[in-house]
């Protein structure tokens, strides 16, 4: 009988083991935004400073950002089905943690914890995903399911935050994990058969510290740039510059070492290299406007929590419409053409949502900008996962998955510190200026999703003028491994 470990994942059960992964990447990426709306609650239940309650929000971002990496190439290494149920289980009893929180440090830990298990099973996940549809139509239908749902997480954790807290207490925004994080524990093993790298590497650990030590350090700076001080802010230019020393000596290190954890002509291959240079471009915008919307729509236009939460449902049905064409578009055109198209699609959707001024009402105010935005965003997310993984094999799934998701929280952590603070500024300045207090928010708000578009017009720029499908082919991506 040949072992569990020398299974490919291929031998398991495709569609429900896909929609097992796809709830539990849901579940994560949720809890990247779930708490937004719930956190002035929390602060009057838990006595949080001002200060404190930020890492409410950044000890998940710092841990997953951060150790995505490292955890990523353990995945192959170790077995990707192995690391994926420790990581959910984890990530389960950190909800626990957080939903029974008592004090503010209870649930900062339990919110790292958090983040360290979704580290661990989110690019185990894609991986596996990607191991278990090898074709090229499938794994493009499988890999839009998965971005649309990653896409919908994101938005949707606004809306269920704002439902659970204003109709019950947001203890369930982290106790609702609990029945997703379980049934994934039962029903993955009896659906995927165990995986790992078929070549006998050892983890680099010397590459896995300076790696991870630079991507934390870098994720940790961005988010001191929103604290008061700003750039200026000690903390934020001592993380930026030891994340450039650690980042000088990773590349240093990898080009020596004899495994190294990623190798450069892995980040180099074109295809997986416009697509996380796209990638980051895209989540900085999508963070932003996503913290950007919801705060102008609670304290401009007048919306409370749940009305807010409500108000972003319709950007579920765009992400789904487009991810329904996406993978549809990828199969017929390639990627370059129908991504560089969504890009310009959804800063699209950002200018007119930048319009949205005090009073205006939902339908013919913010109602078209959230369906134009959500529809780019819908078409794009699986066209860059796709793009993303271009050429990764059972050697290497778990590390191009890995890459992939560590681009993208720190995009968000870009957004977050670049475009909510410029946003921020031009409030201020216009304040300070004797301005209308409302006028001024609106302007700020529009300041920022402005140069939301712009960076996505970027985006589509690289995208067309980089990106070639001749790259995207058997030959390039055995060459690119």
């Amino acid at each position: 009988m040949t072992p569990a470990s020398a299974l490919s994942p291929a031998t398991g059960r495709p569609r429900p083991a896909l929609i097992v992964l796809c709830f539990v990447q849901f579940m994560l990426v949720l809890d990247d935004t779930v708490v937004s709306v719930a956190l002035p609650s929390v602060r009057e239940d838990l006595g949080f400073s001002t200060a404190g309650l930020a890492w409410v929000v950044n000890a998940y971002f710092l841990a997953f950002g951060g150790l995505l990496l490292l955890f990523g190439r353990a995945a192959d290494l170790w077995g990707r089905r192995r690391v994926f149920l420790s990581g959910v289980a984890l990530f389960g009893a950190a909800s626990l943690v957080c939903g029974l929180a008592q004090e503010p440090w209870q649930l900062v830990v339990g919110r790292f914890v958090q983040g360290a298990g979704a580290a661990m099973a989110s690019p185990a996940a894609l991986s596996l995903i990607t191991l278990l549809y090898p074709g090229t139509e499938e794994r493009a239908k499988a890999l839009g399911i998965w971005g649309g749902i990653a896409g919908l997480g994101g938005t949707t954790g606004l809306v269920i935050s704002g439902a659970l807290t204003g109709l019950t207490s947001w203890r369930w925004i982290f106790l609702i994990n609990l029945p997703v994080a379980v049934g994934a524990l039962v029903l993955l093993p009896r659906l995927v058969a165990e995986s790992r790298a078929t070549s006998r590497a050892r983890l680099d650990v010397s590459g896995a510290v300076l790696g991870t030590g630079a991507v934390l350090a870098l994720v940790y700076g961005l988010l001191q740039a929103g604290e008061p001080g700003g750039w200026g802010n000690t903390s934020c230019v001592g993380s930026l510059l030891l994340a450039a020393v650690l980042g000088v000596a990773f590349l240093a290190v990898e080009s020596r070492a004899a495994e190294p954890l990623v190798p450069l002509s892995f980040i180099s291959f074109r295809p997986r290299a416009v697509a996380n240079g796209a990638t980051l471009l895209f989540s900085a915008a999508f963070y932003a406007m996503a913290f950007l919307l919801m705060i102008h729509l609670q304290t401009v236009v007048g919306y409370g929590p749940l009305e807010a939460g409500f108000a972003y449902l319709p950007f579920g049905a765009g992400i789904l419409t487009g991810m329904w064409l996406s993978s549809r578009a990828v199969i017929r055109f390639g990627v370059r053409m129908p991504l560089a198209v969504s890009f310009l699609i959804s800063s699209a959707g950002l200018l007119l949502l930048s319009g949205v001024t005090p009073g205006a009402s939902y339908a013919p105010g913010v109602l078209p900008g959230l369906l134009v935005t959500s529809l780019g965003c819908g078409l794009s997310l699986p066209a860059l996962t796709g793009a993303a993984l271009t050429g990764t094999t059972e050697d290497n799934a778990g590390l191009g998955s890995a890459v992939f998701s560590s681009v993208q929280q720190v995009g968000g952590a870009v957004g977050l510190a670049v475009l909510v603070t410029l946003a921020a500024r031009r409030s201020d300045a216009l304040t300070a200026d004797s301005a209308d207090p409302l006028r001024a928010a609106t302007d700020g708000f529009s300041f920022g999703l402005t140069v939301a578009a712009a960076l996505l017009v970027l985006g589509a720029v690289l995208i067309a003028a980089v990106f070639r499908s001749g790259h995207d082919t058997p030959e390039s991506q055995k060459r690119s491994t």
